[in-house]
């Protein structure tokens, strides 16, 4: 297989518990996350990783009704949940994607699929230096990479999420382990809010599906938040990878 996306999607969350089960016009924000994911002309499979948890039942459910192979795996260790999830496809190159950005574009991901393959590079992103939205988040790497990160990572944040071995070895951070590039746009837009993580996001998400609908791309989506103050000042003061941080503090 050439290339496989899987996204994680569970249950469990915080600051918002359930965020991807809840609903906007009759459909989970997972469904749309899905749904817009299966527009991609690039991905060959799309896989839910989700985790043994009987909270995530209904995620295993939805993926199962929009006919897509799903994972369970660890709760804690999401580096070996989602290379244990491509392991059984060798793809040589995987998409890395999370459900809590239901507005993922799906030419955006297919942009980026094309620049990391043609600069034949071990790790792809638009997040290694943030332009894009929060909440367009997309990692594409090899699986070779995905492998040598799994065998070789020692640090519980370099386990809680997937790709921090890889790309704190690159060579964006001047080291040579892997070699990385980062995919950037003409406009920063990165303090454009477009995730689900708090309550503020999700009613954000909600005012801008119910006004625009679910088939617009990435900019149309932001070029609406920027446009409307009463929305992106619902939820313009959230910290961009709070998670992340969360994890590096606890190392």
């Amino acid at each position: 297989m050439e290339v496989l996306a899987i996204t994680q999607a569970r249950s469990g969350s915080t600051r918002l518990p359930n965020k991807v089960l809840k609903t906007i016009g009759g459909f989970t924000l997972l469904e749309i996350h899905l749904q817009r994911i299966q527009k991609s002309s690039k991905i060959d499979e799309l896989l839910v990783a989700t985790t043994v948890d009987e909270l995530d039942t209904r995620i295993v459910e939805i993926a199962k009704n929009n006919g897509l192979p799903f994972y369970q795996g660890s709760i804690d260790n999401v580096l070996d949940r989602f290379y244990q999830a491509a392991k059984e496809f060798q793809p040589k190159w995987v998409v890395r994607l999370t459900s809590d950005c239901p507005l993922i574009d799906a030419k955006l991901i297919d942009s980026i699929i094309d620049y990391a393959i043609e600069k034949d590079v071990d790790y792809c992103s638009n997040t290694l230096n943030p332009t894009f939205p929060d909440g367009m988040d997309i990692e594409v790497f090899k699986f070779s990479a995905l492998e040598k990160a799994w065998k070789e990572a020692k640090l519980d944040s370099e386990k809680e999420h997937v790709t921090p071995f890889i790309h704190k070895n690159s060579t964006f951070n001047g080291l040579d382990l892997f070699v990385s590039c980062n995919y950037e746009s003409d406009k920063n837009f990165a303090d454009v809010r477009l995730t689900v993580d708090e309550p503020e996001d999700f009613e954000v998400v909600k005012l801008i599906i119910e006004k625009i609908g679910l088939d617009k791309d990435w900019k149309e989506y932001t070029d609406f938040y920027l446009s409307n103050k009463e929305i992106s000042e619902l939820n313009g003061s959230s910290k961009r990878n709070e998670g992340y941080d969360k994890s590096l503090k606890e190392d």
